[in-house]
């Protein structure tokens, strides 16, 4: 069965062995984010007209921060329910493997 990771560095932020796919985005159940970094809520937010709105977090590492790095939607609509309570990364700012 593959695992989908997401990593910043060497730091493993995600692991999962199953996971929800929209929009060429793996969107990670909370219960595979690791405990060894913080996920800050920041202010950001953006809008999709069948998802819904958008959060944003600020990944901490203890060394390095990283600024809208994931999102998740808090309520999303009817068509993404699958994503509720799942967090996707930007591929620009974490690594994102399946294996």
């Amino acid at each position: 069965m593959p695992t989908a990771e997401a990593k910043l560095g060497d730091l493993l932020l995600a692991s999962a062995s199953s996971w929800e796919e929209v929009e060429g985005n793996i969107y990670f159940p909370r219960s595979s984010i690791q405990d060894n970094a913080v996920f800050v809520k920041t202010d950001s937010t953006t809008f999709c007209p069948w998802k819904g709105t958008a959060n944003y977090y600020r990944i901490n590492t203890g060394d390095s921060s990283v600024e809208d790095a994931a999102w998740y939607y808090a309520e999303p609509y009817e068509k993404a329910k699958n994503i509720k309570d799942h967090i996707a990364f930007y591929k620009s700012k974490v690594e994102i493997t399946v294996q």
